[in-house]
Formats: C-alpha cells, structure tokens, sequence
C-alpha cells in the first residue's frame, strides 16, 4: 500500500464512529467511506480511493466495529458436548 495514504486511512478511520453512525454493515459502509472519499477528497484516483476504503474497512474489521456475527447457536456444541 502507498504509504502516503496510511495518514489518510487512519484519520477516516478514527472519524468512522461518526459518519457510520447507526451503519453496521459493511456494503453500506463502504459505499459510506467512498462517498466521503469523493466529497472530501476528490483528486484522489480510483485506485488510491480503493485503497483508501480497503485500508479502513481492515481497520473496522479489527475493532470489531461491525461486532460479531453468529450462524446457528454459538452454544450449541457445549451443550451437547457430554451426550456422546
């Protein structure tokens, strides 16, 4: 990644609590992120604005910004676990 962006992607970043106020998924949110990227900072190319939107989805991701996703009963396999 271009390190010149690293800043960039680190400001959107720490902004995401507040322009992705009640947003918990992630398509949304990276249309959210692009939409900022061409208002607030349209010379950006569209490789580098990819990269941008790439590069602050990996950071919400880490922060569990979009908190956890459960498929079936997370508890399920502790239950059952003493009936073999």
């Amino acid at each position: 990644m271009n390190p010149d962006v690293t800043p960039l992607i680190d400001q959107i970043a720490d902004r995401a609590d507040d322009f992705l106020a009640g947003i918990r998924d992630r398509a949304q949110a990276r249309e959210a992120i692009a939409e900022l990227l061409a208002a607030d900072y349209p010379t950006l190319d569209a490789a580098t604005s990819a990269a941008v939107t790439a590069g602050v989805m990996a950071i919400l991701e880490a922060e569990d910004f979009f908190g956890l996703e459960f498929v079936g009963d997370p508890f399920a396999e502790a239950e059952n676990a003493g009936e073999d």
